[in-house]
C-alpha cells in the first residue's frame, strides 16, 4: 500500500482528499502547513511514497517546501496544486522538481489519474537506478537491433515504461529509429490490442495540422462536406505517436496541453466535447530546452511531455549494432530486389562500420538497399558499397570541415576507399587521385585492412 502525504491549509479540501484517496486504497498523512509536513516526512516511521501540496501555504510557501523535499530526497514524487490562472507558478514548481501539477478547481478523478501515473513513474525510476546491475539480461524486441549497451539501456527502459500510461518523450537525431521504439512501447503495453496511430507534424501543412489531430465538423471550413474524426479519436484506447513535436505551432500546443491534462477536446468547428483515453508518445530531433528559451515551445507542455524521456544515441555512437543491422537489411531487401544476395564480405562490412553515418539507421538502410539492387553476385563486396561522401557542414559555420562525430583518421580512410571506387580498383590511379605515391597508398591500405592485389595495379 502506498502512503501519500497531503499538505493543504484548507481543512475541507484536506479531508476530502483523505477520504477519496483512502477509498482508492492509499494510506494518507496530512498537514495544514509545510513545517508540519516536513516533520511527518522526517519521522522514520512514515514511509511516504508521494506528496501532494498546495503552493499557497501559511508560513513556508509550497515552493520552498518542494525545494526542501528535493534537497532531502530528490527521488520522492511531489504533485503540486495551484489555482487556475497561476500556471506560471506551477511551471516554476516543475522546474524546481515537482513531478506534476493540477489546477484548482480539479475533479477527484483527475487527481487520482495524476497520482497513479506519478507512482508508476516513480516505480520506473527506482527500477532504472539499478539498470546498470541488470544489464546482464539481454533485452530484445522484433525489428529492433540492440547489441550495443546504449540500445540495451533503451530497451530496458521500454520494458519498464510500457506497462504504465506515462507520456514518453523520445529524443535523438533524425533516422535513429524513434518510430520503432514508439511501436515497441505500444506493443509491450496494455494497449497493444488498441490502435497505434502515427502522425508527423512536419509532413502536414500547418493550416491542416489542427484538423488532422482533432478532426472537424461538417461546414467547419470550405470543403468540409462531412464530419471527420481526428487522430486523437482514432487512437482512443490505444497510442498516438506524434513525431517532430518541436515543430508543432504554438496555437496547437495549447490544445495538446488540454488533451494531456483533461483528456478531452472539441473538433474544429464543433461544440461537443469529446473524451478520449489515449497514451501519447512524442518524439523530437530538436533540443526542446533551446526551443523553450526561444519562445517557440510552451514550458507547461514540455513538462507534461517530458515525464519519461528516452534518448536514442546516433548510430556513430553504437557501431556494435551496424553488423546486425546490415544483415537484417540484406535479408529484407534481397527478396525485394529479386537478386539472391545472401551476405557481405568482411572488407565491405568494415567500410560500413567505419563510416560516420550522418543520416543514422535510415541512411544505412538506404545504402544497403542500393547495394542489394545493384549487386553483381550473391555477396556484397567493396565495389557494391556506395557511400554518400559530401562536404561536411561545420557546427561553427566554417566550410569544408570534418563531419560531426568523425575523426581525421576515419575521414582519410573513407577518402582512400572512395578513390579506389572511382579508379575501379586500380591502385596506381587511386594514388594519383589522392596525390600520393604508390608506396604511400600501399601503406595506408594495409592500415585499413585492404589487401594489395597486384592484378588490379596499372
Amino acid at each position: 500500500m502506498s502512503t501519500i502525504l497531503i499538505v493543504e491549509d484548507e481543512a475541507k479540501m484536506r479531508r476530502l482528499l483523505e477520504l477519496n484517496l483512502g477509498e482508492d486504497g492509499f494510506a494518507t498523512l496530512s498537514a495544514g502547513d509545510a513545517e508540519s509536513g516536513l516533520k511527518l516526512l522526517q519521522n522514520s516511521d512514515n514511509a511516504v511514497n508521494l506528496v501532494i501540496t498546495d503552493l499557497k501555504l501559511p508560513g513556508m510557501s509550497g515552493l520552498e517546501f518542494l525545494q526542501t523535499i528535493k534537497r532531502q530526497n530528490a527521488w520522492l514524487p511531489v504533485v503540486v496544486m495551484t489555482a487556475f490562472g497561476t500556471v506560471e507558478t506551477a511551471v516554476e514548481a516543475m522546474k524546481a522538481g515537482a513531478s506534476d501539477y493540477v489546477l484548482k478547481p480539479f475533479s477527484l478523478n483527475e487527481m487520482r489519474m495524476v497520482i497513479h501515473k506519478e507512482l508508476d513513474v516513480h516505480t520506473l525510476r527506482e527500477e532504472n537506478r539499478t539498470l546498470r546491475e541488470a544489464l546482464g539480461k539481454r533485452y530484445a524486441h522484433p525489428n529492433v537491433v540492440a547489441r550495443s549497451a546504449k540500445m540495451q539501456e533503451v530497451l530496458a527502459t521500454v520494458d519498464r515504461v510500457a506497462p504504465t500510461n506515462s507520456t514518453v518523450l523520445l529524443g535523438g537525431e533524425s533516422g535513429v529509429g524513434k518510430d520503432l521504439i514508439a511501436r515497441a512501447i505500444h506493443e509491450k503495453s496494455r494497449r497493444a490490442a488498441g490502435p497505434f496511430i502515427k502522425i508527423n507534424s512536419t509532413a502536414i501543412p500547418e493550416n491542416l495540422l489542427e484538423s488532422e489531430l482533432f478532426g472537424y465538423e461538417r461546414g467547419a471550413f470550405t470543403g468540409a462536406n462531412a464530419n471527420k474524426p481526428g487522430k486523437f479519436e482514432l487512437a482512443d484506447k490505444g497510442t498516438l505517436f506524434l513525431d517532430e513535436i518541436g515543430d508543432v505551432p504554438l496555437a496547437i500546443q495549447v490544445k495538446l496541453l488540454r488533451v494531456l491534462q483533461e483528456r478531452e477536446f472539441e473538433r474544429l468547428g464543433g461544440t461537443r466535447t469529446i473524451k478520449v483515453d489515449v497514451r501519447l508518445i512524442a518524439a523530437t530531433n530538436r533540443d526542446l530546452r533551446e526551443a523553450l528559451e526561444q519562445g517557440t515551445f510552451r514550458e507547461d507542455l514540455y513538462y507534461r511531455l517530458n515525464v519519461v524521456p528516452i534518448d536514442i544515441a546516433p548510430l556513430r555512437q553504437r557501431k556494435e549494432d551496424i553488423p546486425d543491422l546490415v544483415n537484417l537489411f540484406i535479408s529484407s531487401f534481397a527478396g525485394d530486389s529479386g537478386k539472391p544476395v545472401e551476405s557481405i564480405t568482411p572488407e565491405a562490412m568494415q567500410i560500413l562500420v567505419n563510416y560516420h553515418w550522418p543520416g543514422n539507421v535510415r541512411e544505412l538502410q538506404n545504402i544497403v538497399e542500393r547495394a542489394c539492387a545493384l549487386a553483381k553476385g550473391a555477396v556484397l563486396k567493396v565495389d557494391d558499397i556506395h557511400l554518400d561522401i559530401r562536404p561536411a557542414r561545420a557546427a561553427n559555420g566554417a566550410n569544408n570541415f570534418l563531419p560531426e562525430g568523425v575523426t581525421l583518421e576515419q575521414w582519410e580512410d573513407e577518402m582512400i576507399r572512395e578513390s579506389l571506387r572511382r579508379a575501379n580498383g586500380n591502385k596506381s590511379q587511386a594514388a594519383r587521385l589522392l596525390g600520393l605515391s604508390r608506396n604511400a597508398l600501399r601503406y595506408r591500405l594495409s592500415k585499413i585492412g585492404i589487401a594489395d592485389e597486384s592484378e588490379k595495379d596499372g
